[in-house]
């Protein structure tokens, strides 16, 4: 089958790339071992604010939301640090009881007191995780916040690493406390300069609060624009800081080990080396991917058919082997091609 591309007319935050043809294209033995990927749905490359890939496959479109599942959880990270931006919050150091002591249970443990916002940025707030076996249940229960904080405690805050969406969710009712609207419309708000962003759907718990770190639906081409965007190191396009820098810096700084696949894990980002180089990943269940590769400038998402991918980690290993191949086809850009 022949390669597709479809550069998306009218996305202002990424110029076209060159016509195919003027040269050999790098791309291509990665986009045709892309396509015999069974599960992968869709691949966008972009570099230096170009996109040179953009493919659907099997019918799949780049422009039609998807749910990214836990790659939401940047998303939420993003959305925290804004809020200390603009001083809504104090900072990774203020603990989570300014804002939900009300959802404490009673005769909490006194550890409880002491997690700390950035806890659940890195997965360290030492509560048994609502993740994995505990997902069902856990979303079975009447209040989503008040389920997360009553789980016991499995290691003390700023200790080990527990995955749970849990943690994002209580971040998710900070943020709505904190911002004095949903996340959803803050979202709506202070993305607002970000050229081709758009959430399109977003489940909620039985409170209202917009579920912090899965369920989020947006298109491939939405999550390139969040990605693009910390590659331009939170700049959008008109020029407006809408993450502050320093919030990029902190995200990707290692604050955590994953025992999911042993790679560092930051304000809810996963880092590792991605093709040699250094690089920073969103990660939602099934593969729904959006990688960022600052020292070539680069953007990559996949998204996949979540149905089809156990055992998950195996199918994880051949996204990234996809992404190296990425990294390894494109030298960085020429000095002063950055926008």
């Amino acid at each position: 089958m022949p390669t597709r591309r479809a550069v998306i007319a009218g996305f202002a935050s990424l110029a076209a790339a060159p016509a195919l043809g003027q040269e050999a294209d790098p791309l291509a033995p990665v986009i045709e071992r892309a396509e015999a990927i069974a599960e992968l749905r869709t691949l966008i490359v972009a570099q230096a604010g170009k996109v040179l890939a953009d493919e659907g496959f099997r019918g799949h479109r780049t422009t039609a939301p998807t749910n990214i599942k836990s790659a939401s959880k940047s998303i939420i990270s993003a959305l925290v640090g804004i809020a200390i931006g603009k001083g809504l919050i104090e900072g990774p150091d203020q603990k989570i009881a300014d804002f939900l002591a009300a959802d404490f249970p009673e005769n909490p443990d006194p550890r409880l007191a002491e997690v700390t916002i950035g806890n659940l940025l890195t997965m360290q707030a030492g509560l048994e995780p609502t993740s994995g076996a505990n997902y069902g249940s856990w979303v079975a229960s009447r209040n989503w916040v008040r389920a997360a904080l009553a789980k016991p405690f499995v290691a003390d805050p700023g200790t080990g690493w527990q995955y749970s969406t849990g943690s994002a969710h209580l971040l998710s009712a900070i943020l709505t406390k904190a911002g004095k609207a949903s996340t959803f419309d803050l979202i709506k708000e202070w993305f607002a300069p970000v050229d081709g962003f758009a959430v399109t759907d977003w489940e909620r718990d039985p409170q209202g609060i917009y579920l912090g770190g899965n369920q989020m639906a947006m298109s491939p081409h939405s999550l390139l624009a969040f990605g693009d965007l910390y590659r331009s190191r939170g700049k959008a396009a008109d020029g407006t800081q809408v993450v502050p820098e320093t919030w990029i810096d902190a995200s990707w700084t290692p604050h955590a080990r994953s025992f999911r696949n042993g790679d560092d894990y930051g304000y809810l980002w996963f880092l590792r080396r991605i093709g040699g180089d250094q690089a920073s990943y969103a990660w939602g269940y099934g593969g729904q991917m959006c990688y960022v590769v600052p020292s070539r400038d680069l953007v990559i998402v996949m998204t996949s058919d979540e149905t089809g991918n156990a055992p998950e980690r195996g199918y994880l290993d051949n996204l990234h082997d996809l992404a190296g191949a990425v990294v390894t086809a494109l030298p960085p850009p020429a000095a002063g091609a950055r926008p």
